[in-house]
Parts: structure tokens; sequence; C-alpha cells
């Protein structure tokens, strides 16, 4: 069964060790954990690659073995020798960014399919921002100023589901917007709002949240937040061959 760690924020700092520690010990594979800053690739090469350090040094602090997965584009998520560098591996991590960008990057491509097989022999999947709100059948594109086109197809992974990260902070940077994004949540779906410095673990069924902040799941209309050290259960469908 996989393990899940998805964080509202703050990836590859102090507070998330707890996180890491929990989804390595969930997971199967070689005990290496495949770092991808996919995500914000759009905004440049030092941007990408600073990720990919951080996270390169935060699990070297940690003990863990870490490599960058330098995938780009979607032309480079296609490519057969990134895709392999999945084979076997404990952990995949995609950091933030735009979650519209990632999920059209590895939509239909060998990294994609590799992500599959890897999530059916229990490698550990971790994501961050963009790294959570790409899994779903609607995403977002975080660079859009338009309400009306922010929405875009997701990788489709997770069903019947939307989750928004930063989910504490997205008022104070867009006014209205929170209210707008449960608006759009299709009726009989679940919204998961995780705040910032929070992290979501669990199998797919059964969570426990560690962190900062709350995870906040609105079900048939009504909100529930859970804190620090709190457990509680939620399926989530998943479809493991739709995105590849």
């Amino acid at each position: 069964m996989t393990a899940w760690a998805l964080l509202g924020s703050g990836e590859f700092e102090p507070w998330s060790e707890v996180a890491d520690r929990w989804l390595f010990d969930a997971s199967t594979g070689d005990g290496r954990v495949v770092i991808a800053p996919t995500a914000s690739s759009r905004e440049g090469d030092d941007v990408f690659d600073g990720w990919g350090r951080k996270g390169l040094e935060h699990f070297g602090r940690l003990g863990i073995a870490a490599e960058v997965l330098e995938v780009r584009t979607h032309e480079d998520a296609d490519r057969a020798d990134l895709a392999a560098r999945l084979d076997d591996a404990s952990v995949v991590y995609f950091s933030g960014g735009n979650p519209a960008h990632l999920a059209e990057v590895l939509k239909d491509t060998a990294v994609c399919s590799a992500l599959m097989r890897g999530l059916g022999r229990g490698m550990g999947y971790a994501g961050c921002s963009a790294g959570i709100a790409c899994l779903t059948e609607t995403t977002f594109d975080s660079d859009s100023d338009d309400f009306e086109a922010i929405f875009k197809p997701g990788l489709g992974i997770v069903r019947g589901a939307m989750f928004g990260p930063h989910w504490d902070m997205i008022d104070t940077w867009v006014p209205g917007a929170t209210e707008f994004i449960v608006s759009s949540v299709t009726d009989g779906d679940v919204f998961i709002g995780i705040d910032e410095r929070t992290a979501m673990l669990g199998d797919g069924e059964r969570w426990l949240v560690r962190g900062h902040g709350g995870v906040h799941v609105r079900s048939d209309g009504t909100f529930t937040r859970y804190g620090d050290g709190e457990r509680f259960d939620l399926r989530l469908p998943l479809e493991l061959g739709s995105a590849g």
C-alpha cells in the first residue's frame, strides 16, 4: 500500500523531518529519495536548482540518500533514462511551484508511467504545495490572475477530491480566494485544505496530522479541522494507471 506525505508548504525544512522519517519507515525501496523540483521549472534554472540543493542538503542531514530528477519539460519527462531513476527508489518527492505546469509536464510520459509503477509497488509519495495540488483531476494554474481561468487538468491520480495547500495564507494573498475555491469543488467531492508547515500522512484511508497548522476537510458541506497529532479516516480513491 502506498504511503503519502502531503504538505501544505515548508518542504525540506527542519519541522518536516518527522514527516519525512514517517514516510521512509512506511515505504518500500532501496533507501533513496528522488527529488523532483519540476513544478518550479518555469521560474528558471536558478530556482529549480535551488530547490534541488535544498532537498539534497535536508536529506543529507537526515542521513538519507537523495538525488535530483532533472525533469524540467515534457520532453525531459519522456526520457527513459530519467524515468529509470524511479526504479526501486523508496520515495519520490515533488516540491512546490505551479501545479498545472507540473501536471502538464508529467502527463502521458515515461516518468509518469514509472511513477505509477513505483506507487503500485510501495514507493512513498511526498508532495508539497504543487506536489499535492497536481494529484487530483482538477488543479490550479498558480500563475493565472483570472479566477475564471485558474483551473486546469491535473494528473487524476486522486479522484473525487481537491487539495488546497497554503490554506491558512490564501486569503491574505488574494482576498476571497478560499471562498471561490471551495465553491468550485464538484458536488459530492471532498475538499482538503492543508495549512502552511503542516503535513497529512497516511495510506490513502487513515491519516495523521503533523506540523504547525491544521488539515481542514470539507465533506457534505461541513468543515472539520484536525491539528498536530490528531488522526482521522478519509478514503481517497486512487487511479494509479490514469496519468501515465
